[in-house]
């Protein structure tokens, strides 16, 4: 699979170094998976070996198994780089791998391959290792773990191949009706609701499976099974969900999101500079010097952090954040500039000022990411 890049910056997990230029991280639920994989291998390792030996066999497919999903991730990196896109990271985790992108391709054309690359080297290890087994005779150790990589190689590239997201199918269906269309809107609104169709199948599918064996219900696999399809029906709708507030960036303005803002000097108390505020019906606080000049905004959180019996004896200059260029904006920025310069400024406050340096109001974080959430 692959995304595009996350907006946390904190490290996805554990960091494995770079491969072809790009970042590898494992996150620390691979450690779970790879627990489980060592075990349920572990009775066909003991077919071929003794213990301490099997449970070193098994491991080993654990490991392997995510070597394969590198590949797999690999394959979506180096075609995305190849057409000029940066790619932010590669993450194994418990579900496989996910390539971050820094941003989209904006053709459907290399969206296509891209999202084709990954499940073609995986149908590639297949088909390597059914050659490998057909033509050549192996010791039973190195026969089992093929046997077993070339199986889930096969099941990795036929099932990411279906069509629907956040599986690379659905990313393909995408591009498919991006390139019909004209638009790539179109593409992620089909690929998702087709991935939540896909989701409610893959668990009629696990527990009608799960439920029909001799040995009665397998509840392990009834258990993964609502796991994985909640993860895609979930995923789907995030699609979804981003494409409604991509919808609406546009209509973001700073004009209509900023607060009125009452001017108070440093030295002002708290507690007047509120009651200034509330007199003038005004949602934010501007620190001025003598000059009228805007040096610094109130923090809302700082001011709801004072007791009430404690504001007349703090200052609003006590409880501001100095201005900087990144936190005074011009009133006039809207949709993607907008959302794009609150997030570079990481501040809580933005100043809004008009094209001559007049004072236009104050634009609340919260409030834009308010707007957003309702979507």
């Amino acid at each position: 699979m692959h995304e595009d890049r996350p907006t946390e910056e904190k490290p996805p997990g554990l960091s494995l170094g770079a491969v072809a230029g790009v970042p590898v991280y494992i996150s620390r639920s691979w450690f779970l998976i790879a627990l489980l994989i060592t075990l349920a291998f572990l009775p066909a390792a003991r077919s071929v070996a003794a213990q301490p030996a099997a449970t070193l066999i098994a491991l080993s497919f654990a490991i392997f198994l995510y070597v394969s999903v590198l590949v797999h991730e690999l394959g979506h990196a180096i075609t995305a780089k190849a057409f000029g896109l940066p790619v932010h990271s590669i993450v194994l985790h418990l579900l496989g791998g996910v390539t971050q992108l820094e941003r989209e391709a904006t053709r459907p054309g290399a969206s296509f391959l891209i999202a084709a690359a990954g499940p073609l080297l995986s149908l590639v290890l297949a088909a390597a290792g059914m050659g490998a087994l057909t033509f050549t005779d192996l010791p039973p150790v190195p026969e089992l773990l093929l046997r077993a990589l070339t199986l889930t190689n096969l099941t990795v590239g036929v099932f990411n191949l279906l069509p629907g997201l956040p599986l690379d199918g659905g990313f393909l269906v995408r591009a498919a009706v991006w390139k019909i269309t004209g638009r790539d809107r179109t593409g992620t609104l089909a690929a998702a609701h087709a991935g939540r169709v896909l989701a409610l199948l893959v668990l009629a599918g696990g527990l009608l499976l799960a439920t029909r064996g001799t040995g009665g219900t397998d509840w392990i696999a009834v258990v993964w099974t609502a796991f994985l399809s909640s993860f895609m029906w979930i995923a789907a709708t995030q699609s979804i969900r981003a494409e409604r507030v991509r919808d609406r960036i546009p209509l973001l303005r700073a004009r209509r999101l900023g607060r009125r803002a009452v001017a108070v000097t440093a030295a002002t108390p708290l507690s007047q500079a509120l009651a200034d505020a509330a007199a003038a019906r005004a949602g934010a606080m501007v620190v001025v010097d003598h000059d009228g000049r805007p040096t610094a905004l109130v923090s809302e959180r700082a001011v709801h952090a004072v007791p009430e019996h404690r504001r007349p004896w703090v200052s609003a200059g006590e409880v501001s954040r100095a201005l900087s260029a990144v936190t005074t904006l011009p009133a006039d920025l809207s949709g993607t500039e907008l959302i794009d310069a609150v997030r570079d400024s990481g501040a809580a406050e933005h100043l809004l000022v008009e094209p001559g340096g007049e004072i236009y109001g104050v634009l609340s974080t919260r409030d834009l990411e308010r707007v957003l959430a309702q979507t």
